[in-house]
């Protein structure tokens, strides 16, 4: 089930809203506890299984570790810790990398051992990180064990984030399970959260991107320079306002249901540095990244030589999460390499250029970046990036490079606009007008358009998944 769905606007979400707003406060986790699981079951039930699973191992842990640590056992809570870490690497290395791997060794070693082909639960990769951060929380006495199963099933399984995130850390909600405040405004402040990411997905992300699965499908034979530069620009601001308007609709699903969940994005885009990028994209991926391997390893108070080691496995294992695929694993490694470069060599002398350029610079890497990203395979990312540059056999223009341009513009523009703060807040000023009467009715009536326009988009829409789904 996805957010974009008419079913879930229409269905869904009224249904879950009235029983969850009627029920007493002791009722409220259980019935997300429940339409979670209903949603999560909704493409793939037998993976519910899985799921309960995956709540049942965590929360035991948790207690056991907790329960080990008050009787001053460190040393069996360590191995328990380890022993619950350990399983849930091994399901999501099962689920995700398990065909990865025996391709790979069959490839190596020239031999033909057979598997069957695995779907990839939704959202493992985010509530096993969700799940793991619980644990090695508990362990570390950042948090108190959750006594009550089904507010920690709630925490793992809550819909809202769960199948493309923000990763919510079990800290940051643990005193909001118990107590949190549900009100007209808050609701209200989330439907606008809502409404704002269901227009970037739907009017925004699912139009642009018809541009770049169009370019990629002329093959690289017909694909001139611009064409291809074209369709980078296409992917680059769909996976923006594709992801960025997912967790902007789980930020105000949240807000509905009483919980604060944290901003994941903070207009990337602006970035004057691949580090400055990466500070302001999937800032909860970031962090948990930070917290529980970069570090743990020593961070950045160790010498040079294993700072750029700690550097190089954080950025490996991110792109090892994104997917089991080579080009996965080349996207992570390019950007460890790209951040010790900036931060051994570049951000030296970064003070005195100009910010047009560092714009330039950081934008120009990070659209390389995405074609790695998007690729289904590395020698595809190679071929396309290739036609970037001039390796297509359409040179530099031609007739469908212009249709596409043509038929971009303006929603291109907009989209640049949108993701830039400036544009943004002046726009929100001069329409909104919210600390007068009149502009209260214009914002609410500018919201009231757009979910209008986004459904009688998604009327005629076929299936439209996020892309972070696959992850």
């Amino acid at each position: 089930m996805v957010f974009s769905s008419m079913f879930f606007l229409f269905i869904y979400l009224p249904v879950f809203l009235l029983l969850y707003y009627l029920a007493p406060k002791v009722l409220k986790n259980g019935i997300l506890l429940f339409f979670s699981l209903i949603f999560y079951a909704w493409g793939e039930p037998v993976y519910v299984v899985l799921m309960i699973l995956s709540i049942l191992i965590n929360y035991l842990g948790g207690l056991e570790i907790e329960d080990l640590l008050l009787h001053k056992r460190r040393k069996e809570a360590r191995a328990i810790c380890i022993e619950v870490v350990v399983l849930n690497l091994l399901i999501l290395g099962f689920y995700k990398y398990y065909g990865f791997l025996i391709d790979n060794i069959n490839a190596l070693l020239h031999i033909h051992l057979k598997h069957h082909e695995l779907a990839l639960p939704i959202g493992i990769s985010f509530y096993t990180f969700q799940t793991l951060s619980y644990v090695l929380d508990v362990y570390k006495k950042k948090v108190r064990a959750q006594k009550n199963v089904i507010s920690f099933g709630a925490y793992v399984s809550m819909f809202p984030q769960l199948i493309a995130g923000p990763i919510v850390r079990y800290s940051d909600v643990e005193k909001q399970l118990k107590e949190r405040t549900i009100s007209f405004n808050k609701f209200g402040e989330g439907a606008v959260w809502f409404i704002q990411g269901l227009g970037k997905k739907v009017l925004i992300a699912n139009n642009i991107g018809k541009t770049f699965e169009a370019i990629q499908m002329l093959g690289p034979s017909k694909t001139s320079v611009l064409s291809a530069w074209i369709g980078c620009f296409a992917y680059t601001m769909q996976i923006y306002y594709d992801f960025g308007g997912y967790s902007d609709m789980a930020i105000g699903l949240g807000k509905m249901l009483g919980f604060n969940f944290e901003k994941n994005f903070n207009y990337p885009y602006i970035a004057d540095s691949v580090t400055d990028f990466w500070r302001r994209w999937h800032i909860s991926l970031g962090s948990w990244f930070r917290e529980y391997v970069y570090i743990p390893l020593g961070g950045n108070r160790v010498s040079v030589g294993k700072h750029i080691r700690n550097l190089l496995v954080v950025w490996l294992l991110t792109g090892l999460w994104h997917g089991a695929s080579w080009n996965f694993i080349a996207w992570g490694v390019y950007y460890g390499i790209l951040l010790i470069f900036e931060k051994y060599v570049l951000l030296k002398v970064w003070d005195v250029v100009p910010g047009f350029v560092k714009h330039i610079y950081t934008m120009f890497w990070v659209m390389i970046g995405w074609m790695l990203f998007a690729a289904s395979s590395l020698g595809s990312a190679f071929t396309y990036i290739g036609t970037m540059f001039g390796a297509g056999g359409a040179g530099f223009v031609d007739a469908t490079a212009m249709y596409e341009l043509r038929s971009i513009l303006v929603l291109g523009i907009i989209a640049i606009l949108v993701s830039v703060p400036y544009c943004y807040r002046r726009f929100s000023k001069l329409l909104f007008l919210k600390n007068t009467d009149k502009g209260k009715y214009v914002f609410i009536s500018f919201y009231v358009v757009v979910l209008i326009l986004s459904i009688a988009y998604l009327v005629n829409a076929t299936y439209n998944p996020f892309l972070y789904f696959r992850f």
